[in-house]
């Protein structure tokens, strides 16, 4: 803090915010605000600090990192103005959490498995909230490939799965002629599911985080698409459809050079 404002950059940020949601004077936008039409932003917020960090740049790394940090606020303030928790409530609780799940850092409990421990314990908090099935706890919201992932994940940790790879393979052959076979609009809904399923599946079971993997697959096909633009004279509107295939391949042999 500098000495011509002497306040912690968190307590000017939960002051800003308070005002923000003031009804005397604060801002008609932010006081319209409820948790519901915030998520989306959070969500979104998250994602670019992904992005940022997968770009390299510090400066806008920090800049996302600001935003999201906005949206903890934006959702504390809410919070307290319905009288349920508030900012240090938030902070105390993962402060907490955090300790209670290194107790070879914080406590006594010294262990020569950490991952093990840190599991139990999760476990344990998980049976402690509420539902106690190995799948609980696996927000619905999150994307699907990752939430795939983490359900057979969940799975597998009492046995349910597949030995080795093979199984998996073999399952996504057995779907793709189900896609095939299938009859109607609900019925291939539904088998694609299964499909995109066990492609997750096999991902897994080969090393492969699915959600990343797409992820780079989105981004090179997006890369290439531009550059077939560009060779094209900036759209490939109008072109052959063969004629799109020779740009497509001239740039994958470019990008191999």
């Amino acid at each position: 803090m500098s000495a011509t404002d002497p306040q912690p950059p968190i307590d000017r940020l939960l002051a800003i915010m308070r005002q923000l949601r003031n009804p005397d004077g604060g801002c008609e936008w932010d006081l319209a605000q409820d948790f519901s039409t915030i998520a989306p932003y959070t969500i979104e917020e998250a994602y670019e600090v992904s992005d940022a960090i997968a770009g390299g740049d510090p400066a806008a790394i920090c800049d996302e990192l600001g935003d999201l940090l906005l949206q903890v606020v934006f959702h504390s303030q809410i919070a307290a103005d319905g009288g349920l928790f508030g900012f240090d409530d938030v902070a105390n609780a993962i402060s907490d959490k955090i300790e209670r799940r290194h107790p070879h850092i914080f406590g006594d409990g010294q262990t020569d498995d950490v991952r093990q421990q840190w599991e139990q314990i999760k476990a344990a908090e998980r049976a402690a909230d509420g539902p106690t099935g190995a799948l609980a706890g696996v927000a619905s919201s999150l994307p699907a490939l990752l939430r795939a992932q983490k359900l057979q994940g969940r799975a597998a940790r009492v046995g349910f799965d597949w030995p080795d790879a093979d199984g998996p393979r073999d399952k996504i052959a057995e779907e793709l002629v189900e896609v095939g076979d299938a009859a109607t609009d609900a019925d291939r809904h539904e088998e694609i599911g299964d499909l995109l399923f066990a492609v997750v599946n096999y991902a897994r079971h080969l090393g492969v985080d699915a959600e990343s993997a797409l992820r780079d697959g989105n981004a090179k096909f997006a890369r290439r698409f531009a550059a077939m633009e560009d060779r094209a004279g900036g759209s490939l509107a109008g072109l052959s459809l063969q004629a799109q295939e020779d740009h497509w391949l001239a740039v994958k042999a470019s990008e191999r050079r």
